[in-house]
């Protein structure tokens, strides 16, 4: 399989360390922000990241193509069911879905305004970011929503059921691009996140990746 995408995007991460969950190789390639060409642009008709390539996976024998982190991590659970990272209990699973599509909107919010102004806009696209806009959401949208997660894992090694899930990695790749933008998640306050975090960023799929988006991060522009 190959994925389009950057390692700096969260939707890119979750979707690679999904895979890496499941022992499912990947090839992750350029795309997206100008990158990818035509075969990117064929897995990702609206240039969105990231995108899937199975190679020879098509009913007619051709490569079948697929974007959107959600989408991409529910073809896999689906062809590949062990180890399920999507519980198929009803309640589990809508649980389940409901942090995933918590991470990419309601969290994915909050830090994308804060990551987008201080990181992407001026070294990327060499233009100055609002500033006040990701102060803002520091300070006012992303207290709640940390107090909220905490309290989801109070007594919990996992955000849903006895094992690691798609709604720990989703949720797990915001806080990468957080930390990225500067801030500095609080023990005291948040200790449950925090101790959820820490194991999270231990395990090898996440690990290597946490590395390479340092390393990226601490590189000069240019």
């Amino acid at each position: 399989m190959i994925i389009y995408g950057a390692i700096l995007s969260p939707f890119v991460r979750k979707a690679l360390m999904f895979a890496a969950e499941k022992g499912v190789a990947v090839e992750l390639r350029p795309g997206g922000m100008g990158r990818g060409g035509a075969e990117f642009a064929e897995a990702s008709p609206f240039a969105k990241m990231p995108a899937l390539r199975d190679e020879g996976a098509a009913i007619d024998g051709g490569d079948y193509c697929l974007c959107d982190s959600s989408a991409i991590c529910a073809y896999i659970e689906a062809k590949h069911p062990e180890p399920a990272l999507i519980p198929a209990d009803a309640q589990a699973h809508g649980r389940v879905v409901w942090f995933d599509e918590f991470a990419d909107t309601i969290l994915g919010a909050a830090v994308g305004k804060m990551f987008f102004n201080r990181i992407v806009l001026p070294r990327f696209r060499d233009r100055p970011g609002d500033l006040a806009a990701a102060d803002a959401a520091e300070v006012h949208e992303l207290p709640p929503i940390l107090t909220w997660i905490d309290n989801a894992l109070v007594d919990r090694t996992w955000l849903v059921g006895d094992g690691i899930t798609l709604a720990d990695i989703a949720v797990a790749q915001q806080f990468g691009n957080l930390i990225g933008a500067g801030y500095r998640l609080d023990p005291v306050v948040y200790p449950h996140v925090t101790r959820w975090l820490d194991a999270m960023q231990a395990r090898p799929s996440l690990a290597r990746m946490v590395a390479a988006m340092t390393k990226i991060l601490a590189t000069p522009p240019g």
